[in-house]
Parts: structure tokens; sequence; C-alpha cells
């Protein structure tokens, strides 16, 4: 095979054109193999996968020519060799005979001058053996037909020349009758010449092959990209195992990365305040810079940021550690708004009525174990860290559960309206409340002068105790006004009431509706509604939270343009792990690189593993005349066109979780620390390691002759 450029020779010489081939490259080799000779190989090298029509295609491909201006060539040589009737089935579902047609038509359809036949009859039945060779006969008018046989008395009638080695070493070589020589070679221009020389190697000089032979061009960009496309999908095993290796690379290296940024986010959270129970890195705390209430119109402002997601208008419940307590529930829990509820609930219903509420928690935690009995539709009140009930008439509808095995602090989401009460409820306990009575400000000591509010006192009036009398100047107090100021950060609000009444042990039960007189004696009373409406002053208040963390800096811009103060709640937090931190940090990111690294190459060497079942497929279309440039492109487009359905599918079911269509809470977790640059990156390298294997592969393919690699079974 040496003398078609497919092997290497280590004696003799050989020449082609008269130049001595010697100093031949493989790219030399490639350019002759191309031009002037074209191959019937005794195994056939065709692509299995591939139909006849497409092995047919494959070497006009190869050769420079356009898909759409070659379809009636091939049909026509199709037609020739009498395979009209298989040109759509694959060569692996035909016979001995029938393969070894195509590949005379495919060898017919590169339209080289030398035609090198080897042992074309070899594995063929006789019948089948004497219509290839009659075939041969057939193409020998006009070309140049080489066949290499260990039976030659099947093709003696048809030879013009007969050449015999024996251990390397030509021991005949005699031309037969000349009028069969002119008859069935009319190409005259078209001679061996063949000479033994002294060390047994072989001398063979092709002489006078014409110069105007057609000049082959190399392979589209257009064709490359459809037979890489092809070769992607072909072989539905090989497909299947690329296709599971660059998902398993996306995969592997992207639940890494986000478990990475997982830890991280959750060691920079992991701090403390004393005064935030909800300490999120995507909450603002906001009030306006003059400290006046906030309202619709500021909220629409906040609103109309990009970065915003949602506003918790009565904040004060984020940070108000509570427990729900009623019908044998006692459970600890933060407060939300029923509105931000995004969770999917695992039973009960959604509330239709302002006191009915969700509760989401751990399905570990003991008060969710029987949830049924424990939970649902029970009726309770809210009470918060000092023991102060802020709401009551509680009742529970739903509840949502958490797979995840880590603790967490459950959540009970409330309406609007209960909001605002506890809201109201809980300025009322965190502010300052003091009363005025003849220009002096009465000093609260236990009950004494404590004002609280009662539903039996009349609007503008209060009900005091008698001993109030020592205090007015007459000695009677009736009538006299009271100032009531309450203050906290927010406001300032005075009430001014009349004493309209005063209350002694004897007359107390009477007027204010209570028993217990020693407990309550000197308590300012003044009407419930009255005394209520000094906290009901709106939100002064508020938490915005955000999308993207990435763009706080802007966002805490947006909302000081807009004349609010902001607070960011992660900046108030004090670190459990102090400097341990940033060591933690740095041993995570060595333990990724290594782990991409080692995946890296695993990965890799699978990869090349699976390509070993390439080896024929490339050395086939070497042959066929691909240069190393033709394979690497091939190549590389297959695998881009696996990786990307590997990526893309990726892609889709990460679309579907964000989108809830596949819910798992685990998977969206991990996934919201994800960025678009994340995967970007991921790809980028998939990329690099596709372009790896194209080069080395290609690089391995053609280091060896085109026939020694198509033999090994490893490159």
């Amino acid at each position: 095979m040496y003398f078609l450029g497919l092997d290497t020779y280590e004696e003799g010489e050989m020449y082609i054109n008269g130049e001595e081939t010697s100093g031949y490259t493989e790219k030399d080799f490639e350019n002759y193999r191309k031009k002037y000779i074209g191959n019937i190989f005794q195994n056939f090298n065709l692509v299995n996968s591939y139909t006849v029509y497409q092995n047919i295609e494959l070497v006009l491909l190869i050769n420079g020519y356009k898909k759409s201006k070659i379809k009636k060539q091939i049909l026509k040589v199709i037609d020739e060799v009498g395979l009209t009737k298989y040109k759509n089935t694959k060569v692996s579902k035909l016979s001995g005979g029938q393969k070894q047609r195509v590949a005379i038509a495919r060898t017919l359809i590169k339209d080289t001058p030398i035609i090198v036949a080897d042992e074309p009859t070899g594995n063929l039945d006789s019948q089948t053996a004497n219509n290839i060779i009659e075939l041969l006969h057939r193409v020998a008018k006009d070309k140049l037909v080489v066949v290499v046989t260990h039976n030659y008395n099947q093709i003696e009638k048809y030879a013009t020349r007969k050449i015999v080695m024996h251990d390397g070493k030509i021991i005949e070589d005699k031309k037969v009758e000349q009028e069969k020589i002119t008859e069935m070679q009319s190409n005259e221009n078209l001679s061996i010449n063949t000479n033994a020389d002294t060390q047994g190697g072989i001398h063979f000089e092709f002489s006078s092959i014409s110069k105007a032979q057609n000049k082959k061009k190399n392979i589209g960009y257009l064709s490359r990209f459809r037979l890489g496309i092809r070769n992607a999908f072909n072989i539905k095993i090989k497909f299947l195992l690329l296709f599971i290796v660059f998902l398993f690379i996306t995969v592997s290296v992207l639940a890494g990365y986000a478990s990475l940024k997982k830890q991280e986010y959750e060691m920079s959270n992991s701090g403390y305040n004393n005064y935030f129970s909800d300490t999120s890195d995507k909450r603002i705390i906001i009030k306006k810079k003059n400290n006046s209430e906030i309202n619709d119109k500021d909220y629409k402002k906040i609103e109309q940021i990009s970065n915003i997601d949602y506003i918790v208008k009565a904040d004060l419940i984020l940070d108000e550690q509570v427990s729900i307590e009623g019908d044998g529930v006692n459970l600890f829990g933060d407060l939300k708004p029923l509105e931000i509820f995004d969770k999917t609930l695992t039973y009960g219903r959604m509330p239709t009525k302002e006191n009915e509420v969700l509760v989401y928690g751990n399905e570990d935690n003991y008060y969710f174990s029987n949830i049924e009995e424990k939970l649902l539709n029970a009726k309770c009140h809210i009470k918060n860290n000092s023991g102060y009930e802020i709401a009551d008439n509680i009742k529970i509808v739903g509840v949502a559960l958490s797979k995840s095995n880590e603790f967490m602090t459950p959540v009970i989401y409330i309406s609007n309206k209960v909001a605002d009460e506890m809201t109201k409820n809980i300025v009322m306990y965190s502010s300052t409340v003091t009363t005025e009575y003849e220009n002096k400000i009465l000093e609260v000591v236990g009950s004494q002068y404590k004002v609280e509010p009662n539903e039996n006192v009349p609007n503008g009036y209060a009900y005091v105790s008698r001993d109030m009398n020592n205090l007015s100047k007459n000695g009677y107090c009736v009538g006299d006004t009271l100032k009531i100021s309450v203050e906290n950060m927010y406001f300032k609000e005075i009430l001014e009431v009349e004493i309209d009444r005063t209350y002694v042990k004897d007359n107390f039960e009477y007027l204010i509706g209570e028993s217990d007189y020693d407990f309550n004696n000197g308590k300012i009373y003044v009407n419930q509604d009255e005394f209520e409406q000094l906290f009901k002053k709106g939100n002064y208040q508020s938490s915005a939270y955000i999308k993207d963390v990435e763009e706080l800096d802007n966002t805490l811009n947006e909302l000081d343009k807009n004349g609010f103060k902001t607070l960011y709640v992660k900046d108030c937090l004090q670190s459990y792990n102090g400097d341990y931190a940033q060591i933690i940090k740095t041993i995570n990111v060595i333990v990724m690189i290594v782990v991409a690294i080692i995946l890296f190459f695993i990965s890799y060497f699978i990869i090349k593993i699976i390509l070993k079942s390439r080896n024929v497929y490339f050395s086939t279309i070497r042959i066929l005349g691909a240069t190393r440039k033709n394979a690497k492109s091939l190549l590389k487009i297959e695998l881009f066109t696996i990786l990307n359905i590997a990526f893309i599918s990726v892609i889709a079911v990460v679309n579907l979780v964000n989108n809830k269509i596949i819910i798992n809470e685990s998977i969206y977790e991990l996934l919201s620390f994800l960025k678009i640059s994340d995967f970007i990156i991921v790809y980028i390298l998939l990329v690099i390691i596709s372009i790896l294997i194209a080069d080395t592969y290609a690089k391995k393919l053609f280091k060896k002759s085109a026939m020694n690699t198509y033999r090994d079974e490893e490159v």
C-alpha cells in the first residue's frame, strides 16, 4: 500500500511524475491520494452507519464538491453498480457483494486515473466475485486498474499486465498480448514501470500522468458542518455515551460550584443581630429621610426600581419572634406577610379570611409530625417574646413542609389586616407612654399612673383612682385635663382627655369591668379606640427585598435619590466564624479547583475511550483524501453538537425548576446561587475539553500511516 501513500516503506524508491517521494510529507501524500488514487479494499472500508448514498456522497464532500450539485451524479453511479434499490439502506445491512459494489461506486465517483483493488473478491462467493471482476473490467476501459489478488485465474482473461511478488520481491513482470492491452487500456498516457533494486526493495515510477488531471478542492465549511452533525447522531450508543459524559460534567461542575457558593452565603449570613430576626442578604430596611409616614406614592417609587423584588410594608413583624399557642399547639416561629408566600401547600388550603394563617416548617419538627391532628384548623393566639398577646382568634388553615434536612425556624404567614394589628401592638409595647397632670410628669411605678385602654370609658375622658385628688391644686381632680404622650423612634403623639370619674374599691368593678382592684389601683383608663389610634399611624419603616445582591449598591443609590434612608441588614451582622471564614473560603476554592481538574481528566479519558470506536471512520475518510485539519474539524463539530445538546438539556431542566414546573426545593435553592456567567464558564470548560480531545485525537490519528492507523485498535 505504500505506492498509494497509505503505508510507509523502508527500502526502495517511489517516484510520482518523476519526483522521488522520500521527502514527501503527509500532506503531500494526502494530495496525491486525493488527485490520483482510488481504492477498493478487501474489507471494503465503508462507513457502516452511513447509507449507500451517504458513503458515496462522503468521498465527493471530502473532495470539495457541494452537496446541492452532486445528487444526480451519485444516483447515476449507484445505478451503474446495480444498487438503486438500496440507496437509502445502511451499509451494515448489505451483503458482502453489495458492500463491494458500494466501494467500487465510491471509487468510480471519485474519478481518479488510477484504481487499486486489494483482493476485491476475497470474501465473496464465485458468482458475486465474477460480477465484481466484470464491473472492474468495464471501468478499466478508461482508467488504470491495479488488482491485488491471490487468485490470478479469476482475472486472467482481463489482465493486461501481470506482476508476481514473493517475500517483497518481484519475481515476474510481464505484459499480456498487445491487442488486449490496446483494447482494454485506451488511455496510453498512463503507465507504471517497476524494477527490483539490488537491496530487494521495490522501485515504482508513475510516469506521464496527465497534468490536466482535475484539481480536487478541500471540503467546504458547510459540508464539514453537515458531516459533523450527521456523525453526532449516526451511532446511537456513541451519541448516548458522549451525551451522558457531557451531561455529567455540566451537572457536576454546576452543582459543586453552587454548593460552594451556598456554603459561602450561609457563612456570610450566619452572623447575628440582637434587633433583627430576618437577616436575609436581600433585605433593605427603609424609612423616609424626614421621618414621616411612608405613603402609597412612596411605595410606588420603590416598586419602580428594577432590582426591587417585593416590599413588606408592615416590616416590624419580620423581627418579632413569636409563639402561636392554642388547641394543643405551642409553636415558636417568625412572621411573614401572606402576600409573599411562594411555597407549595402540603396540607390544607389557602386562607380566605383575615384571621386565617399558613404555617411553613421542617417536617422533622415535632409539631409537624402529625399535622392534620396538631396543626390543621387549630385556633390559636400569637404572643411576642415578652409574652404579650399581639393577635388572637387565629386559625391555621394550611401547612407547607420543607424537605430540607437543615434546621429551620417555622414561619407563620399572616394577612395584611393581622399584620397591621400586630404592628400596632408591637408599636404599643415598644413606645414610651407618659402622662402629664398639673404641668408635671406622673412617674409610673408598678400600676400607678399606668395608662390602659378600657371600652367602658367614653371618648375624650379618663377614669382615674380617687388618689389623684391628692395631686390636684384644689383637692378635686374631676374636670381636670390629662395630657397623654406616646413617643417612639418614629413619631410622637399627644392625647388630651378630661378626668370624668374616679374609682375606689367599691365602684371599681362597676366602672372598669374588672374585679381585681388591688392589682389595678392607680391606673389611668382611657377610651380603648381612642388609645389605640395613638399607635395606628401607618408605616414609618418598611423593608424592600432585592432580586440580585450584585446590584445592591445601585439599588441603595436609587433609594437614596428617592428620599429614603436605608439600612442593609447584612451589614449589621456580627459573624459567628470570625477570621475562620476566610480560611474556610480559601480551602473550599482550592477543593473546587481540584475537583474540577479531576472531573476534567476523568471525562477527557472517558471520551477518548469512546472515540476509539471512531478510528475506522476517521481512517476511512483519511484514505479517501481527508486531511488532519478535516478530521479535527469534523470531530470538533461532532463533539460540539453533542455538548450543546447536553448543555441545552441542563438549561431546560434549570428553567423548569426555576419556573416551578419541576418541584424540587433542594435543586431550586442551589440554582438560586448560580448566575448566567456561571453557566457561561461551564460551557467554555466543555468547549475546551472538546477542542483538546479533537486536537490530540487528530494528532495521534495522523501520527502513523493511514493503513497502520486503520489496523491499530488504539489511537
